[in-house]
């Protein structure tokens, strides 16, 4: 059984389980779900939930959404579940084990309205690997690598369903050029610059299932000011549940 700890986020109003060493959830999940623009009864997808961070945030701020977490290790996935329960969510996130490249059968023919994922960042063939096994599995990305996670998404969202994904900067070519690939459009790019005038680290890419629209690259999100405090405006997304809009 895995050591924890307690954390929170939203300034106190989600707590969350997450492992002692090794794997810790940063700011990324809660600004994935911060841009998701949600309507009342979408089923939403959450790939690679991990302790449910995403999920959790984005229910707390969306009541009237269901959502499914699919998480690969059973570790992160037994604390997504107590997360849920510690939080008094489950009955709008339902976590469920199993790896995106041989999805459940439990979820077998569904679709959803929209899909997150904070996939893992680094490629195989590039990665300092961790020893410890959670974050290596969370950090490095696994068979199929980031195609996998685009071609999960495709199959389980409706025509017309919309895929976000938060991810680093400098992945952000590959990520334009395999959602491309599958038929993804209307592409939208919000860029995260840790301070002002320093090079962006962290997107997010939202797209539509056969979208058209034209590329639209936005002007982005300061997260720090130079005292290394968070701007007011990271601020009301990350501790007042704010939405990000764009």
């Amino acid at each position: 059984m895995v050591s924890k700890t307690e954390h929170t986020v939203l300034d106190g109003s989600l707590v969350l389980n997450q492992p002692a060493t090794g794997y810790r959830a940063a700011i990324d999940p809660v600004l994935l779900a911060a841009s998701v623009v949600a309507r009342a009864g979408d089923r939403i997808l959450d790939l690679g939930t991990g302790i449910g961070t995403a999920a959790l945030c984005l229910a707390q701020r969306c009541p009237d959404v269901q959502i499914v977490g699919l998480e690969l290790q059973s570790e992160l996935a037994g604390l997504a579940r107590e997360n849920a329960e510690q939080n008094k969510l489950c009955a709008l996130v339902n976590i469920l084990e199993g790896d995106i490249n041989c999805p459940p059968a439990s979820l077998g023919d569904a679709t959803f309205d929209q899909v997150i994922a904070n996939p893992p960042f680094y490629r195989a063939d590039q990665a300092q690997v961790s020893p410890n096994q959670i974050k290596a599995v969370a950090n490095v990305e696994g068979a199929g690598g980031l195609e996998a996670w685009v071609v999960s998404a495709r199959q389980f969202l409706k025509e017309g369903g919309i895929l976000t994904i938060i991810h680093t900067a400098d992945r952000l070519a590959d990520l334009v050029d395999v959602v491309g690939n599958y038929q993804f459009g209307s592409v939208e790019i919000m860029p995260f610059w840790p301070k002002q005038g320093r090079p962006a680290k962290r997107v997010i890419v939202r797209c539509r299932k056969g979208g058209k629209g034209a590329t639209v690259l936005h002007g982005g999100l300061v997260l720090h000011n130079a005292d290394g405090g968070f701007t007011r405006e990271a601020d009301k997304i990350l501790k007042e549940s704010v939405s990000l809009d764009f």
